[in-house]
């Protein structure tokens, strides 16, 4: 080979000609421009070795000044004009650039170039498939699975809804066939033709085949072109699906060596047809957060890929990525969907995108001026389907848009009002013509329509009138769908088939939302807010039982005084209790559900109002009140089933905890733990509230650990986690992490142990809008800062988190977090604010009765008064001693201990060791575990320098 005659570079697929001056890949000229291909051109001879910026613009622009941004806007479109195999063009930060790949050297004469419309002497076969006019993004997959279907079957069709991107891919697929077919590969635009008569001859146009009687026939055509080894690409069938279809059969018939690749939004049904249905891009799930992952989507990346076409210096920062997501998420992945959203974004910025997309068909427009007029506004692309719909089939289409969560053959029926068998030939139909597509197992049929397509159908339907009609049908049959919540005899069995519920969410959201729209019926919502109300709890929404039993309390109407509002009311008292807190209008509505429950005799409303009330007095320190309410559910309890008698003891030993029975209060919490029906634990964690065995678990880590059974109360706390991960439900699981952070781990110094748990109880309550329990976890942060030294980052944490307690009046933990802001404050040195805030707090637990914490108080305000510079000894020996006093009044061992070794360190510092020896040493012999906890272990320091 001459040092001066022309070559050609190859690897995989692609061609670098020099004598031509051409990009190829798979021998199909890449259209790139004159400099850009000169930087390959430098770039493939220096074989793979590193050429430096500085040369780039040397040999390329030589004698010109040009910026470095000039070179990367070339580097750039040598880069999307690669596509897939962008990779091998490879950046060297700061230096330069190399393009990889084992690049083999050949002659240029040794190989014909390709034209795409006649061919060469050297090259007889014939192609007019287009170039392309940009990468393909997300379909290498297809693309490779479609070569492979076609080397199996004769006719195979690609299928899909308007704008996914059929068209695009079969042009690509006949692209990379062609170098290697042997035969024709020609494209046959089907789109412009009004007649079906005119497939024909469209055809044999494309051959330049010569009429010689009066009518182009199928027939005519396939012996005209014979044995003649061919790729047919017929595109866009559907509007003349009978005639294409005929014309396939036929040219499968007549035609041994032609091969059909077809495109058509409703499929030919002809024999020996392959279908494949073109898929969706990729879009990320809703969980998935991180940038790299997000980027791995082929929907984000067509995005961002036609926004930076448009919009040069568009940058694809990370927070917009979510966005991005949430945008493509929405139009379902449909690529011309995106591209217009793409569109839009550039000019407009992708914040606004996702704010306007709810009105779709006005705001995605403006496509490629060049695409076809239905290409160029999602609501024409939309129309082209619609209109070749029979009127039978455009009105079920429209009356199906109802369902955004889908819908199964019986709700399909139930909402259209016919029968199934009529239902399910018309939702055939439309799964063929790729309207509505199929969204479920074999066991479970459910059908949905995509979003674009939901959106379309549903305009056109209230144009037509029968909106409100069709909406009330789906309320109705959601009421039926959904009775078994309200039905006791079902209730159980309905929340153990949860899931079946879970995927009508938003059908429900749906007919609720028009229920108790202007031009809905109040009643009727107000009867499924009611039956439905059981469901948002099990199903963990929270927020979603609040909101609709309020706005169905707000339209109660003539359901005034039946089960409708003592439901109602309930389901409310309980959703208020958990997102916002306790206030006296929460109290109101439990107090009225109890009545009616009791006017109604509804025992299971009785029983929920009861526990609403109690758990209401409870966590707002109303002991008194708890505790009665917990007497009088329990003589009624004591004559019925084992678990209301379990229910009855969980009640009473809750407030005996708060109020220093310890003894009895572990008793009973035993009792309930241990003799509760487990199987029912699902149901009554929607029917009051709460988990039993959680929160009997989580309260009676108070009576283990007063009692000194640290090593169980580590082990009791830990279990209930774990039991209460298990029941999926968040409110559960935040009373679990709660005792553990807030209580178990504070008291017995398990610091990392509190971390973790109060760090999972921050976010899982943020997540769930639950503030009573993000409140604790933020006080969690403070008092773990504070311990380590770190007071100026714990005191404001504990204030926030004090102040949301307060202002949701839930106040389990409130007098121990006082105790916790006091210390915090003295270690600012704010002594007099720490004594202050120990006095109040030592007041409001006298004064609600929070009487199992007040040793506890009565030993931290001496050791602040020890810290403080006009703190008497002999008042702090005395506050040591009440501590010590009170908690053996209580039977509480391990408070008596941390008051018993403060009092012994400030005896020893006065020297009066026998004395520290004799007050220490009584209390400490008493322990038979968790001789390993901080303070037990402090205690045994002590006795050892003393004794």
């Amino acid at each position: 080979m001459q040092q001066n005659e022309p070559l050609v570079f190859e690897t995989g697929g692609w061609e670098i000609d020099l004598a031509q001056r051409e990009l190829r890949a798979h021998g199909l000229a890449v259209p790139i421009g004159g400099r850009a291909f000169e930087i390959i051109e430098i770039l493939v001879q220096s074989a793979g070795n590193l050429v430096t910026k500085d040369d780039l613009m040397r040999r390329v622009w030589p004698g010109l000044s040009v910026e470095d941004n000039t070179v990367q806007v070339h580097i750039s479109a040598i880069r999307k004009a690669l596509g897939p195999d962008r990779d091998m063009l490879k950046t060297d930060s700061g230096r330069g650039y190399r393009l990889l790949g084992d690049w083999e050297i050949r002659q240029a004469s040794n190989r014909p170039s390709v034209n795409l419309r006649t061919g060469v002497a050297n090259n007889p076969f014939l192609t007019n498939v287009p170039v392309a006019a940009s990468a393909l993004i997300g379909r290498e997959g297809a693309v490779q699975h479609l070569r492979d279907l076609l080397s199996a079957y004769r006719v195979v069709t690609l299928t899909g809804p308007g704008g996914i991107g059929k068209t695009v891919l079969a042009s690509e697929v006949a692209r990379r066939i062609f170098p290697i077919f042997g035969g024709d590969v020609l494209f046959i635009e089907l789109v412009s033709l009004s007649d079906p008569d005119l497939v024909p001859p469209t055809i044999a146009s494309v051959f330049n085949f010569q009429l010689r009687g009066d009518v182009f026939s199928a027939e005519w055509v396939a012996r005209s072109i014979g044995n003649k080894k061919t790729l047919l690409v017929l595109d866009n069938c559907e509007h003349v699906i009978d005639a294409a279809a005929r014309m396939a059969d036929t040219l499968v018939r007549l035609c041994p060596n032609t091969t059909l690749l077809a495109t058509s939004r409703e499929l030919l049904s002809i024999e020996g047809e392959c279908v494949y249905r073109v898929p969706a891009l990729a879009v990320p799930a809703h969980q998935v957060e991180e940038t790299n992952d997000l980027l791995d989507h082929s929907a984000i990346q067509l995005f961002i890929t036609r926004t930076r076409s448009l919009r040069a210096d568009f940058i694809s920062e990370d927070e917009k990525l979510p966005v991005i997501a949430a945008i493509c998420r929405r139009l379902d992945g449909i690529p011309l969907a995106i591209e217009l959203a793409a569109a839009r974004a550039a000019s407009l910025g992708v914040q606004q995108v996702a704010e306007r997309l709810d009105d779709l068909f006005s705001f995605l427009t403006g496509g490629r001026r060049t695409a076809l007029p239905r290409h160029q506004t999602l609501r024409a692309t939309l129309d082209w389907s619609y209109e070749l719909l029979p009127p039978a089939e455009q009105d079920l289409l429209c009356q199906l848009a109802v369902f955004p969560a889908g819908f199964t053959l019986e709700a399909a029926a139930a909402v259209v009002g016919d029968t199934d068998s009529s239902i399910a030939l018309g939702i055939s139909s439309l799964v063929s013509k790729s309207l509505v597509t199929l969204d479920g197992s074999e066991n479970a049929r459910r059908w949905r329509l995509l979003e674009t397509v939901r959106v379309y159908s549903l305009e056109k339907l209230t144009q037509s009138g029968k909106h409100d009609q069709v909406m009330r049908r789906l309320a109705e049959f959601s009421l039926t769908q959904f009775a078994p919540f309200l039905i006791e005899s079902e209730h159980r069995a309905a929340i153990d088939n949860l899931n079946y519920y879970r995927r009508e969410v938003d059908n429900l959201r749906a007919a609720l939302n028009w229920a108790f729209s202007a031009d809905g019926d109040a009643a009727l919502g107000v009867r499924l807010a009611a039956t439905t109300s059981d469901f948002w709890v099990a199903a963990s929404l929270v927020v979603e039982a609040r909101y609709w039993a309020g706005k169905a309390l707000e339209q109660i109407g003539d359901a005034t005084d039946t089960r409708f509002e003592m439901v109602l009311r309930c389901s409310l008292g309980f959703a208020l209790i958990y997102a916002e807190g306790m206030s006296s209008h929460t109290r109101e509505i439990l107090i009225r559900a109890l009545d009616l429950a009791r006017r109604l005799g509804d025992f299971d409303y009785q029983q929920r109002a009861t526990c609403g009330l109690w758990l209401f007095s409870a966590r707002s320190m109303a002991l008194s009140d708890a505790l009665a309410f917990a007497r009088e559910y329990e003589e009624v309890a004591r004559f019925r089933d084992l678990q209301s008698q379990a229910t009855a003891a969980w009640l009473v030993g809750v407030p005996q905890t708060y109020l220093a029975a310890h003894a009895q209060a572990d008793e009973r919490l035993r009792w309930a733990i241990d003799n509760y029906p487990t199987d029912r634990r699902n149901q009554d964690m929607v029917r009051v509230g709460g988990d039993l065995r959680t929160s009997a678990m989580g309260h009676n880590t108070v009576n283990l650990i007063s009692q000194g059974h640290l090593d169980v109360a580590l082990r009791v706390s830990r279990e209930a986690i774990e039991e209460a991960r298990l029941t999926d439900q968040p409110t559960v699981l935040c009373v679990a992490l709660a005792w553990a952070s807030c209580f178990v781990a504070l008291s017995l110094d398990e610091l990392e142990m509190g971390n973790d748990y109060g760090e999972e109880l921050v976010d899982l309550a943020s997540k769930h809008a639950l503030r009573p329990f993000r409140a604790a976890g933020l006080c969690v942060r403070g008092s773990l800062a504070t311990r380590r030294g770190e007071a100026d980052i714990g005191f404001p944490l504990l204030r926030s988190g004090l102040a949301d307690m307060q202002g949701a009046m839930y106040l389990l933990f409130y007098p121990f977090f006082r105790v916790e802001l006091a210390a915090a404050l003295c270690s600012i040195g704010r002594h007099d604010d720490a004594l202050s805030e120990i006095d109040d707090t030592l007041r409001f637990a006298v004064g609600s009765e929070y009487r199992w914490f007040v040793p506890e108080i009565l030993r931290i305000k001496g050791e602040l008064l020890c810290r403080s510079d006009f703190g008497e000894p002999a008042l702090i020996e005395d506050l040591f001693r009440q501590s010590m006093r009170q908690a053996r009044a209580q039977k509480a061992v391990y408070w008596e201990l941390s008051a018993a070794t403060s009092l012994a360190k400030c005896l020893q510092d006065q020297q009066k060791d026998t004395e520290a020896y004799e007050v220490l040493s009584p209390v400490y012999r008493r322990f038979a575990e968790g001789l390993s906890a901080s303070r037990v272990r402090q205690a045994k320091t002590i006795l050892d320098q003393v004794s």
